[in-house]
């Protein structure tokens, strides 16, 4: 192609002058008009002449703030009537301590006053059968055949009455002295002394004054020595309730027809006369 051939250019063509003088009367026409509204504007405004009341936002927060105090006060209440109650409760077991303790005295001295009667009345109920089975020991023993019924009785009577000799001397002198001086002392089973006693803790301990060691109970020092009758006795032989071996009772013979033994609980250690209570035998040791 020549260089002097025309080259089409890429702008746009001029508007024509018509359409441009439309287009700027248009937009001048519209700015007058919006001018002239403004500046009527406000000469047309009404005053203000009150305020619009908003709407209140707080209504809502102060029933929260009311229900939330309410409730403090209500754990308030809830928390004094616990302490209340947990006083009340602390006051009453307190009580209820203090009434049980009471109780518990008073049922441990009513058991140990009735612990006291109790073995009184054992005591007692056991000198009474004590004596009742002496007794029918020695009429079983004493009972009369049906063909010496008279000779029987007169060997009886004799044999009954023990010696009145109470003129001890020597080592006799010395068993007899104990035994009257613990007069008076308790009675306790398994007692030995030296303010309390069983019937052969006592015979035991007078006789060990001059040296000799008897056995601790009855049974073996119903067998201790010789055994002699009732009307042959002399101060310081060991009498005996029961069989020789079996006894369930020792005391002393201190002449002129008397005993010292410990008895019982009731009685305690007393001097008194084989009529009291008549031993089954006796035994000699000196």
């Amino acid at each position: 192609m020549s260089h002097t051939a025309h080259i089409p250019s890429h702008r746009k063509p001029r508007q024509r002058a018509s359409k441009s003088a439309l287009r700027a009367g248009v937009a001048g026409g519209v700015l007058s008009t919006i001018a002239v509204a403004g500046a009527a504007g406000p000469a047309q405004a009404e005053p203000v002449t009150q305020t619009i009341e908003m709407p209140t936002i707080t209504s809502g927060l102060s029933t929260a703030v009311a229900a939330s105090a309410q409730a403090t006060q209500q754990v308030a209440l809830d928390l004094e009537t616990q302490a209340r109650e947990d006083a009340a409760a602390e006051s009453a077991a307190k009580k209820a301590k203090k009434a049980k303790a009471e109780a518990v005295r008073k049922a441990e001295a009513e058991k140990k006053a009735e612990a006291a009667a109790k073995a009184r009345a054992e005591a007692e109920a056991e000198e009474r059968a004590e004596r009742a089975s002496r007794t029918a020991e020695r009429t079983t023993l004493s009972a009369p055949s049906s063909s010496s019924s008279d000779n029987s009785a007169s060997a009886s009577a004799s044999s009954s009455a023990p010696s009145s000799s109470s003129n001890a001397t020597g080592s006799a002198a010395a068993i007899v002295a104990f035994a009257k001086a613990q007069v008076g002392d308790a009675y306790i089973s398994g007692g030995t002394g030296p303010n309390a006693w069983d019937c052969s803790g006592l015979v035991q301990a007078a006789y060990r004054t001059v040296g000799i060691d008897l056995p601790r109970v009855s049974q073996s020092q119903s067998t201790a020595g010789t055994q002699v009758s009732l009307d042959n006795l002399q101060p310081g032989d060991i009498l005996y309730w029961g069989g020789a071996g079996s006894a369930y009772h020792v005391a002393i013979y201190v002449g002129d027809g008397q005993f010292v033994g410990a008895q019982n609980s009731s009685t305690g250690t007393v001097q008194r006369s084989m009529d009291y209570d008549r031993p089954s035998g006796a035994v000699r040791v000196l």
